[in-house]
């Protein structure tokens, strides 16, 4: 059995968190007191890893859907969700338009926020470590939350009381943004630095916080503070570019020196990654054209993403490794990574280009190609190949990063989501750059409106 988090949380932490399964549907008093829970330093820690079983659920499938689904380098044939967000067809009843995992993951972390405090006599290291990977990954939580749907309910405490608002409503996403930075501050000051092996990578480090810094601070356009947050992580020495020999290990295997958090699966925890990727012609996405077509001539990593044999690729194996052709449909154990240092080395790249340091830009974009087996470009190059040198950056972390779940939020976070997009499936309204709230959430939360674009 791969060596991945191993969640047992017991019957009485699993009646802990059954009232939280649908946040916006929920019975006005628990019928378990989380105080009563919280009793030891093992209790602490068991509530914190509930926080992780629910983000094994989350991403499972929606990293794809919500990070890739509505972009450009995949295509599909199926239906459902799938199909509606190639076409730029989104409706109510879109299974990705469900919210219901995210604020199971949120309600976990309310309760270890303010449960774990009271199992430490005084300013418990220990304790505080936990309340800091809580915060984080309700930070993670809200940060898709608002790059899906915008405005969001913003819920901080656990529901315990008749005397709490069981319908809450919209808040704005500056304060969301907000609070996730707080959340991940605390997180990069308090994290541990490192656990020892393979939990350094499937458990939330200061380098974690770090990194999911980077991104929101990349999202705001806060240039200067992602790179710093940005620095701090590529001067960890957790982190070090795996060569292009190992580069596939990055997805097959797990837990390499480049990988910064990924959501560790096993036997038991399984993910989507066959049934999104992985089944040939009847898998949910396949290679797009354009995407085939990006490659410059001598990219090393074309073979290492999809399969190159075919005419016309069904197969993306970059998370099966080279030659992988078992179509089996069963759930697989592979880990999502969720953030590596080649993604905040390019994204230090764009916010240095972003504040006029052209130079460091490139310096940074060309130690990722170099790996690849491509030449260094400078900015008459950058110019040749992809119009001026932010755009050379896009398109390499189109191709790096390929399928990982962020070339969406790329399009979005650079205004280029309608340019890219309107010529494949007629994208053309900034408010259509958001989900629909799924109508199961409207209809039990009378406080809760449509996004404008889908009312």
């Amino acid at each position: 059995m791969k060596n991945s988090i191993k969640i047992f949380l017991g019957a009485t932490l699993m009646i802990l968190f059954s009232c939280s399964e649908d946040l916006l549907q929920r019975d006005p008093i628990s019928s378990f007191s989380a105080q009563g829970f919280y009793q030891t330093s093992s209790d602490a820690q068991a509530g914190v890893y509930g926080i992780y079983d629910a983000v094994q659920a989350t991403f499972s499938i929606n990293f794809a859907y919500w990070g890739e689904g509505r972009a450009d380098a995949v295509n599909t044939n199926q239906a459902g969700d799938p199909f509606l967000l190639q076409q730029n067809t989104l409706n109510s009843i879109l299974a990705s338009a469900r919210w219901n995992n995210i604020y199971e993951t949120i309600s976990r972390a309310n309760y270890a926020i303010k449960y774990v405090p009271t199992v430490f006599e005084g300013d418990s290291e220990f304790g505080i470590q936990l309340v800091a990977q809580a915060r984080a990954l309700r930070a993670l939580s809200y940060f898709y939350a608002v790059r899906v749907w915008g405005d969001v309910p913003l819920i901080l405490e656990p529901y315990e009381s008749i005397q709490q608002d069981i319908f809450p409503t919209r808040t704005s996403k500056e304060l969301v943004l907000n609070q996730i930075e707080a959340d991940l501050l605390f997180a990069s000051a308090n994290c541990r630095a490192n656990f020892g092996g393979q939990r350094d990578r499937i458990l939330i480090t200061k380098g974690g916080a770090d990194a999911m810094l980077t991104h929101l601070y990349m999202w705001k356009k806060d240039y200067a503070s992602a790179i710093q947050s940005a620095e701090r992580v590529m001067n960890n020495n957790l982190y070090s570019l795996v060569t292009i020999n190992d580069w596939s290990r990055i997805f097959t295997q797990g837990y390499t020196n480049e990988s910064i958090f990924e959501i560790g699966y096993n036997e038991v925890q399984r993910n989507s990654l066959r049934i999104l990727y992985a089944l040939g012609s009847d898998s949910n996405f396949f290679p797009s054209v354009s995407f085939r077509n990006a490659f410059e001539e001598g990219d090393l990593r074309r073979d290492l993403i999809y399969d190159v044999t075919e005419t016309q690729p069904r197969k993306i194996w970059k998370y099966f490794g080279q030659g992988f052709s078992d179509e089996s449909p069963e759930p697989s154990d592979k880990n999502i990574v969720m953030f590596r240092l080649a993604d905040i080395i390019l994204l230090k790249a764009e916010a240095h280009h972003q504040l006029g340091e052209t130079i460091e830009a490139l310096q940074l974009l060309n130690i990722i190609r170099t790996r690849a087996g491509l030449p260094n470009l400078d900015i008459q190059g950058a110019i040749d190949l992809y119009g001026d040198v932010e755009s050379a950056i896009l398109h390499e972390r189109l191709i790096e990063l390929s399928f990982e779940g962020h070339r969406w939020f790329d399009l979005v976070r650079t205004g280029k989501a309608i340019e890219v997009m309107n010529p494949i499936n007629g994208l053309n309204d900034e408010a259509n750059l958001l989900w629909p709230i799924h109508e199961d959430a409207l209809n039990r939360n009378p406080s809760l409106v449509q996004n404008s674009f889908y009312q």
